[in-house]
């Protein structure tokens, strides 16, 4: 522990430089399971490869600055990889640092546990309009466990540990029952007003999920915050498609009932895993502390 402490008066930037990598290489990984897990694939094998077929070096892998070096194509046939490759890795990289710096270690793991979930989920609902059960089904799983591991992220401190674990293992299961049921019931009385199916049963998996690290109160957040996000995405695209006649380049994806690709409008369906991952972050990250402030002086007039 000394140690540590006489590096991090030394080199204050090193540890934060450290977990910024970690994240960033973690954010390759995820890279990886955007793409193999919605088509079945496993993650592990085979290595890393272009769309040639061709393995793709080590040096050549490197997260974020490989794609600089190699500006943005394969060296081994020239084909050009996306940008959303070294954004995700980026923005791995960025959240992880964020978990370091603001919270104590325990919830810094569960927090990047947390933010690799949602990264994850959100692009392959983007992609595909599914979120895979492993971060719904699992995930939920795996916040139920990091809280009884990792009392802190649900901010339970206790001389006993056990008696912090089983607190913090309250909240998860609090917030995973409550997450679900929200959004169950307004799919269902949706569905019930509208005749035809309102939202994916993947939604009511996630934000239970969701909920099993950012507690009932966070879960409310996130459904809640994520409907005005989903709003005033779906508002800007519209207007950006009635005033320039065309669709707008971050325009969420669309497809009809029957699940054919659609024009953005009315009476589509949109992926909404995005905005439910999206507000539970904001919620995680700092919203917190006004949405417990209002329950706690709402539940103060009664």
């Amino acid at each position: 522990m000394e140690v540590y402490q006489e590096a991090a008066k030394l080199f204050p930037w090193l540890y934060p430089l450290f977990i910024a990598v970690v994240g960033a290489c973690v954010g390759s990984f995820l890279n990886v399971c955007i793409y193999r897990i919605p088509q079945n694939e496993s993650v592990i094998s085979p290595p890393s490869h272009c769309g040639c077929g061709k393995p793709i070096a080590w040096h050549d892998n490197i997260p974020v600055l490989s794609w600089l070096l190699l500006r943005g194509r394969a060296r081994c046939c020239g084909r050009p990889f996306s940008f959303r490759y070294p954004a995700i890795e980026l923005l791995t990289a960025l959240l992880f640092l964020a978990c370091w710096l603001l919270f104590p270690a325990g919830k810094a793991v569960a927090g990047a546990v947390l933010c690799a979930i949602v990264i994850c989920a959100l692009f392959i609902d983007l992609d595909h309009m599914i979120i895979p059960d492993v971060f719904t089904v699992w995930g939920a799983a795996t916040g139920v466990l990091l809280s009884l591991l990792l009392p802190s992220l649900h901010g339970q401190s206790h001389d006993f540990f056990a008696v912090a674990s089983l607190r913090s293992g309250r909240d998860a299961l609090l917030g995973l029952c409550v997450g679900s049921a929200v959004v169950l019931w307004i799919a269902l009385w949706a569905e019930a007003i509208l005749k035809k199916e309102a939202m994916g049963f993947g939604d009511v998996k996630f934000l239970g999920a969701l909920g099993t690290f950012v507690g009932w109160k966070g879960a409310l957040f996130g459904m809640f915050g994520g409907a005005m996000l989903g709003c005033a995405w779906f508002v800007a695209a519209m207007l950006w498609q009635k005033a320039t006649g065309r669709a707008s380049p971050v325009a969420p994806p669309a497809e009809t009932p029957e699940g054919q690709p659609a024009e953005l409008g009315f009476g589509v369906h949109v992926p909404f895993g995005p905005m439910l991952g999206v507000a539970a972050l904001i919620y995680f990250f700092g919203a917190h502390r006004w949405v417990d402030a209002y329950f706690a002086e709402l539940s103060g007039l009664f």
